[in-house]
């Protein structure tokens, strides 16, 4: 059966590049894995427009669909219908959407969200302007908790971030030991994943990730 790993996690924090990065490693270690793209993204460049709140729910199942077909070992996807309900605005405890995308979340067998430490990057539609993204970033984390499903942080650039999600999957039990070697190939020193127990502030985490960086330097 395969593994199924969410990538969650707000605009420009490098989702997608985690995703083709991940499944290009594993490939490499001799297993079958694929990304599976961010629907939404999809719908709003064909449509030049944001989705109306009658078409979200079927863009989460359309997203959730593609997950299911995916035919490989390890199934990776680019942002589930979690990440179409909290841009729906739609966020009404017990509506179809909302029950939807929390029920497919809770049967990822992993769960990792973006940090916020990547540069904002516009992409001339569905991000066109540099926005807060620390709101969205909280409400993530406020629905995985209100969904009972545990998540882990990745921080890092290209390499490091690389290796920060591997090593996340492999101490969640996701991929076998020795899956996370050669992901530093460059020479970057081995990431580190956020595991404070007391505080779930993001603004605090970015913080401590922010000086952290600039001792390293």
């Amino acid at each position: 059966m395969a593994r199924r790993i969410a990538l969650l996690g707000a605009e420009s924090t490098g989702k997608t590049q985690l995703a083709t990065g991940l499944a290009a490693h594993l490939r490499e270690r001799g297993h079958s894995a694929v990304a599976v793209p961010e629907v939404l993204r999809t719908w709003c460049t064909r449509q030049g427009r944001a989705p109306r709140p009658e078409e979200q729910l079927a863009i989460a199942q359309e997203q959730e669909r593609l997950v299911d077909s995916a035919a490989a070992d390890y199934v990776i996807a680019d942002t589930t219908a979690l990440m179409v309900l909290v841009h729906s605005g739609m966020l009404f405890e017990d509506s179809e959407l909302d029950r939807f995308a929390l029920a497919r979340q809770r049967g990822y067998d992993a769960t990792l969200v973006t940090g916020l430490d990547l540069p904002w990057v516009p992409d001339g539609l569905h991000r066109g302007a540099a926005a807060p993204r620390e709101p969205v970033d909280a409400l993530v984390r406020t629905l995985l908790q209100r969904a009972g499903v545990a998540y882990q942080v990745v921080y890092g650039s290209g390499a490091l971030r690389l290796q920060g999600a591997l090593h996340a999957l492999q101490s969640a039990g996701v991929l076998p030991d020795g899956t996370a070697q050669r992901a530093d190939d460059c020479g970057a020193a081995r990431a580190w994943t956020w595991v404070c127990e007391k505080c779930s502030d993001p603004a605090c985490e970015h913080r401590l990730f922010t000086k952290l960086r600039e001792t390293r330097g």
